[in-house]
């Protein structure tokens, strides 16, 4: 049935609802309400559309992060981010950096044979930053460094209260540690979500902000998508 505009809940004070139309914002996404499907425990990625999570994990929302390290350059990164502004964080972008370039010759020399990547606990006191290594011979992380990662991390998070709540970046949109697919592009939102999903993966998920430049593409606020997206992937709708 449809809602007279006068039954329409006011989101701003004073007269701000006209003032402010999404059409007006060079940079928005257009957000669209999920399945209401049987509410089901541990079965969803929440995306944190329009939260900075910077600012979430500095208001102490997380006990943990998930986020690329690689051992030769960190000081563009999240977690040189990270490590400054947490004011109990003994790191800095060096000796994240030097650590990760330590553990990489260790394992050369001691277990060459490992399979990788690997990942580095850097304890900043409030927050745990779980540290997927970038793979020593590659410039990128690849798909599949992302899922057996991300297999890890469940692992490492299971029976641990303390790791959680737990949020990860989306890996894309990155410089240092690029995420690239089998036809050495970048992948979609949809594939890393999808792969971190079937890795067990639970937490909730940062969009990087060049998802900002989408506004004309709806979004959903979890993973995975309603069956809708499929249908219509299919030609129904």
């Amino acid at each position: 049935m449809p809602t007279d505009a006068a039954d329409s809940p006011r989101l701003y004070d004073d007269a701000a609802d006209d003032l402010i139309q999404s059409h007006h914002a060079a940079d928005h996404v257009t957000l669209l309400p999920g399945d209401h499907t049987r509410l089901q425990a541990g079965t969803r990625i929440r995306i944190m559309w329009g939260q900075d999570m910077l600012r979430d994990v500095l208001d102490g929302r997380y006990r943990a992060v998930v986020c690329g390290v690689n051992d030769n350059d960190n000081s563009h990164g999240i977690i040189a981010q990270l490590v400054n502004l947490v004011a109990t964080s003994q790191w800095s972008a060096h000796t994240v950096t030097s650590y990760a370039r330590m553990f990489h010759e260790s394992v050369h020399i001691h277990a060459s044979q490992d399979r990788e990547p690997y990942i580095l606990k850097y304890d900043l006191d409030s927050t745990l930053v779980m540290a997927i290594l970038r793979p020593r011979s590659q410039d990128h992380f690849t798909m599949s460094d992302l899922a057996r990662g991300f297999q890890t991390i469940t692992k490492m998070l299971q029976g641990r209260a303390d790791r959680r709540p737990v949020c990860s970046v989306s890996f894309l949109g990155g410089n240092a540690n690029r995420l690239i697919d089998a036809d050495g592009s970048e992948p979609t939102f949809e594939t890393v979500l999808r792969t971190m999903h079937e890795s067990g993966f639970r937490g909730d998920v940062y969009p990087s902000p060049q998802m900002w430049q989408a506004g004309d593409t709806g979004v959903f606020a979890s993973y995975p998508f309603p069956e809708s997206v499929e249908r219509m992937r299919g030609g129904s709708s």
